[in-house]
């Protein structure tokens, strides 16, 4: 593979090596698609690149001058996929691929919290105030080669993010246990907003550690009591993680 294609952002169009086969499932009523799940799956990464209407798809041409498959089809077959834990399962695979490999360096997790714009409307809106914008708030965990380890938790914008953690970690730990990650003893690093008891309890109770700066929240006086483990080199690095992560996903 050729440092172009290794750096290519999304991919949209996968070969049949790269193809996600064991993981889609197929209708059991109703005509048997004219092309194959490969074909198919293709023409979905393409829409959600693109981010065109579903009738606005380029589909090519068979022999007889028709489109080779209608946009329908293509649309039901994404729902079904949805319906049945098919985009969960290829999203599984994949980071267990990247275990495999030995791509992942779990010894520090990044996580943190964002809003994405929707400009053309969408569902799970809200207005955030920080950012000035109407959109969708996600969080999401990468591990320090900026590879994302975990589903993204998607609220609206107006939400508050540090609640948002504790069911982010629910789904980390759950992909953990699905493909075999040890996470047992790596260090969690976040942003002050997540500075909270509940956040730091639920990260310790999962056998993790947290790397947290102690928000001041006003106070005119430092806070009384022990100070809490911080390693400011460790959380120098969301910079080249986690932002770098966001900053990828806005453009996209």
């Amino acid at each position: 593979m050729t440092g172009s294609q290794y750096r290519q952002a999304i991919p949209t169009n996968l070969s049949l090596e790269q193809f996600v086969l064991p993981y889609l499932s197929r209708g059991r009523r109703g005509p048997a698609p004219t092309l194959a799940l490969h074909t198919i799956f293709n023409y979905v990464l393409q829409l959600l690149y693109t981010g065109c209407q579903w009738k606005a798809l380029p589909i090519r041409m068979n022999g007889k001058g028709r489109p080779e498959i209608h946009y329908t089809r293509i649309y039901w077959a994404l729902r079904r996929w949805e319906a049945d834990g098919c985009i969960d399962r290829i999203f599984a695979g994949s980071v267990h691929k990247l275990l495999q490999d030995g791509r992942l360096d779990l010894t520090v997790i990044h996580g943190d919290g964002t809003t994405t714009a929707a400009k053309k409307g969408g569902d799970n809106l809200g207005y955030s105030g920080h950012k000035h914008l109407k959109g969708c708030k996600i969080v999401a965990f990468c591990d320090r080669e900026c590879n994302i380890i975990a589903p993204f938790v998607t609220a609206p914008g107006n939400r508050n993010e540090s609640p948002l953690l504790r069911e982010a970690l629910l789904g980390l730990t759950a992909m953990a246990r699905a493909i075999g990650m040890d996470l047992h003893g790596s260090t969690v690093s976040l942003d002050g907003v997540y500075d909270c008891r509940a956040n730091r309890k639920a990260i310790f109770n999962r056998g993790m550690i947290p790397n947290i700066p102690e928000n001041p929240r006003g106070r005119k006086t430092p806070k009384r009591g022990r100070k809490q483990r911080f390693d400011p080199a460790v959380f120098e690095e969301r910079f080249r993680t986690i932002e770098r992560l966001f900053a990828w996903e806005d453009t996209h």
